[in-house]
Parts: structure tokens; C-alpha cells; sequence
């Protein structure tokens, strides 16, 4: 779930094992499948391997749709969507950034947004996917200031209007 949530990220064998408190020939053996059925990319670095999603292979869009439904953001988004005014973009950061299913969402949320209908909406969400959902809400401006702080940090854009403007 980890690499095909976030294709750009990388991860390598002892530090995966070590994530799922699993040993190191277990992960092995699985990203060794994955690797061969094309699904991962590997890549030395120094004694290391890195693996990574395969973005390339032709079932990978597929694999990210069914990553994504598992951990509830596509309920999570067209609820938010549909009901909370004028949302810019829609981001991941932290843990589900990293496709680190913690339990606790953080959400941030670019836009002029309904507040009183945000709660509303968080509240039942976290009913349906089983989840604690963190929300930040930042107007366009709040964001580009506060993207610099938070540039270290994993955030993966989930969704974006299709009116906003680069």
C-alpha cells in the first residue's frame, strides 16, 4: 500500500521490515515477487536496495485506484467535494503521504471552505472508513506561505479543481 499510494516515494528492505515489524526474509520475499511480476522497480544504492511502484506497468493505475478505496480517500474526497464550497486542492501529509495506514488521516485542505459543514462531514466520514480524520483548511494564500514549512514533509495532492490555474 505504501509504494503504490505514492509512486514517487522509494523504500528500502530493512527499514519496510522494520515498519511492519515483520523480518527481513519475509519483506524480502514479497518485494522479490513483486519486482519480478514488474510491479516494483529496484535500484542499488550503495549496499542498499531501494524499491519503488512501478508507475510505468500497465496495471499499476488499477493497483493505486484499489490502494486508494482501501484507505477510504475516495469516499473521504467526493464527500468533501461535493458539499464544502470552493475546495482548490485536497492534500495528504504525513503518514498517509508516506502510504502509512495509521488510523489518523491528516487532511489538508486548500480553498474557501464551509467549516460548519467540514465538521459535519469529518464526523460521518470517520464513521464509514473506520478512521480519525485531521483537517487543515487554508485559504491560497495561507497555503503558499505555509507549504515552505512544510516542504520536508510527505504531502501527496489527491485532488485538485479542475479550475484551478498554475
Amino acid at each position: 500500500m505504501r509504494l503504490f499510494l505514492n509512486p514517487n516515494q522509494q523504500a528500502y528492505l530493512r527499514g519496510l521490515a522494520s515498519e511492519f515489524g515483520a523480518s527481513t526474509s519475509q519483506v524480502k520475499d514479497e518485494l522479490s515477487q513483486l519486482r519480478e511480476a514488474g510491479l516494483l522497480t529496484s535500484q542499488k544504492d550503495g549496499r542498499q536496495t531501494n524499491y519503488q511502484a512501478n508507475a510505468s506497468h500497465p496495471l499499476f493505475p488499477e493497483l493505486q485506484s484499489m490502494v486508494k478505496k482501501s484507505m477510504g480517500m475516495v469516499q473521504i474526497i467526493e464527500s468533501i467535494v461535493e458539499r464544502l464550497g470552493n475546495l482548490r486542492y485536497a492534500y495528504l501529509i504525513d503518514d498517509y503521504a508516506q502510504g502509512k495506514d495509521t488510523g489518523l488521516i491528516d487532511l489538508l485542505l486548500v480553498g474557501d471552505i464551509d467549516k460548519f459543514n467540514l465538521d459535519d462531514l469529518v464526523g460521518k466520514t470517520e464513521r464509514y472508513v473506520g478512521r480519525k480524520i485531521r483537517t487543515l483548511v487554508l485559504s491560497e494564500k495561507e497555503f503558499k506561505e505555509f507549504d515552505k514549512t512544510i516542504k520536508g514533509r510527505p504531502k501527496l495532492l489527491i485532488w485538485e479543481s479542475k479550475t484551478t490555474s498554475k
